[in-house]
C-alpha cells in the first residue's frame, strides 16, 4: 500500500477493545492478545497484518472495475460510511438491510429504476398533470427509495464484494454474499463469528473513532485501485496511439526502397512470439481474488483457458489451493468465460443479471 498501517494510530483509536470475557466468541481466539478488567483486548499487530491484506485484495477488486458494497447500518458507523465512502463513488446501505438485496437483486433493481421514473416524470412535466394527493403521495414514495437505496442506484449488478461493519447485526447481509459466493470483508470484534467471512479484520466495530480508523485505511486501498483502473485505460489508450503511428510508418516503409537489413528485422519482430496479457477473471460471476489468484497459478489466466477448463478441474483446483474455497461452485464459469473470450460483454451482464450470483 502506499503508506504502512501504524499500530500505534490503531491504539489510539481504540481499535484494540474487544467486548466483555462472558460475550466472546473462542473462535476469536488467534485474534486476541490478552484479557483486562474482564475485558479481551485484540491483538493489534494481527490486525495491522489482516487489514494490509485487506485492503491488497479490495484495491485488485476497485481495479477491476467491479463495484464494492459498503453495510453498515448500525448508529455510530452509518455517517462515517456515508462520508467516506461517497467520496470514493461506491455503492453503501446504512439505513435497514432490505432482505433480499442480494439474492433477489433484480426485484432491488425495479425499485431503483422506479425512482428513475419519478424523476423523468418531474422533468417532462407528467408530475405536474398528477393531482395533489398524488403528488403528494409520490414525493413521499421518491423520498422512502432515496432513503433507503439512493445510494446504490449506480450499481446496476451484484458487487464484487462486500464490506460489512458488525457482523452479528448484519448476518442476513453476510448469508446473502455467501449464498452467492461473494467475498466478505468485515471488521470483527470479539463477539463476532469469523468463519463465514473471507477476509477477518479483527477490530473494535462499537467505537465510531475505530470504524472510523478502519474505513479510512480501506477506502484509501480502494481509491488507489480506482486511480490503477484509470491509469491502465490512459497507457493502453497511449498504446493504441503508439500502434497507429507503427502502422503508418510500416506502410511508408513499404512504399519506400527499405534495405534488406530492415526486412529483416521486421521479419524477426513480427515471428517473435507474443506475450500473452492475463484477463481479470474477478469479472466472471462468482470468482474472487483468491480464486483468480488459484486459478493463475495453475496456468489459467486468460477467459480463453477457462472457457476450455472443465468445472470438476476448476473445482479441484480451488479445494486444493485453500479449503476456504471449497464451497465455491464453478459451474457456470467456463461458460461465462466463453462470453468473455467472444467480447459479448452485454450478453454476458444480461445472464448474470438473469441468474442468482452466476449459479444457474
Amino acid at each position: 500500500m502506499a503508506s504502512k498501517i501504524e499500530v500505534k494510530d490503531l491504539l489510539e483509536a481504540g481499535v484494540h477493545f474487544g467486548h466483555l470475557t462472558r460475550k466472546w466468541n473462542p473462535n476469536m481466539a488467534p485474534y486476541i492478545y490478552m484479557e483486562r478488567n474482564g475485558i479481551h483486548v485484540i491483538n493489534l499487530y494481527k490486525t495491522v497484518a489482516k487489514l494490509e491484506e485487506a485492503n491488497e485484495a479490495l484495491s485488485k477488486i476497485a481495479a477491476s472495475g467491479r463495484k464494492i458494497l459498503f453495510v453498515a447500518t448500525k448508529k455510530q458507523a452509518k455517517d462515517i460510511v456515508a462520508d467516506k465512502v461517497s467520496k470514493i463513488n461506491m455503492p453503501y446501505i446504512t439505513e435497514r438491510w432490505p432482505g433480499g438485496m442480494l439474492t433477489n437483486f433484480v426485484t432491488i433493481r425495479k425499485a431503483v429504476k422506479k425512482m428513475a421514473s419519478i424523476d423523468r416524470m418531474k422533468k417532462d412535466g407528467t408530475f405536474n398533470t398528477l393531482s395533489k394527493k398524488e403528488r403528494l403521495q409520490v414525493d413521499r414514495l421518491r423520498a422512502k427509495l432515496e432513503k433507503n437505496l439512493g445510494s446504490i442506484a449506480d450499481m446496476t449488478r451484484l458487487p464484487g464484494a462486500l464490506f460489512i461493519v458488525d457482523t452479528m447485526r448484519e448476518h442476513i447481509a453476510v448469508k446473502e454474499a455467501q449464498k452467492l459466493n461473494i467475498p466478505i470483508f468485515a471488521m470483527v470484534d470479539t463477539n463476532s463469528d469469523p468463519r463465514p467471512i473471507d477476509y477477518v479484520i479483527p477490530a473494535n466495530d462499537d467505537a465510531s473513532k475505530s470504524i472510523e480508523a478502519i474505513l479510512e485505511e480501506v477506502t484509501k486501498a480502494v481509491a488507489a485501485g480506482l486511480a490503477d483502473r484509470k491509469n491502465d485505460k490512459n497507457s493502453d489508450k497511449e498504446d493504441e496511439d503508439d500502434d497507429f503511428m507503427d502502422a503508418k510508418a510500416v506502410l511508408i516503409d513499404e512504399d519506400d526502397d527499405v534495405s534488406d537489413a530492415k526486412k529483416a528485422k521486421k521479419a524477426k519482430a513480427a515471428a517473435a512470439p507474443k506475450k500473452v496479457k492475463a484477463d481479470e477473471l474477478t469479472k466472471i460471476e462468482g470468482i474472487g481474488p483468491k480464486a483468480e489468484e488459484a486459478l493463475i497459478g495453475k496456468g489459467i489466466s486468460t477467459y480463453a483457458d477457462l472457457a476450455k477448463t472443465a468445472p470438476e478441474k476448476i473445482k479441484e483446483i480451488l479445494t486444493d489451493a485453500s479449503s476456504t474455497m471449497a464451497h465455491l461452485d464453478p459451474t457456470s464459469w467456463p461458460k461465462q468465460a466463453k462470453l468473455a473470450a467472444a467480447g459479448k460483454w452485454d450478453e454476458l451482464q444480461e445472464w448474470q443479471d438473469s441468474v442468482k450470483g452466476g449459479v444457474e
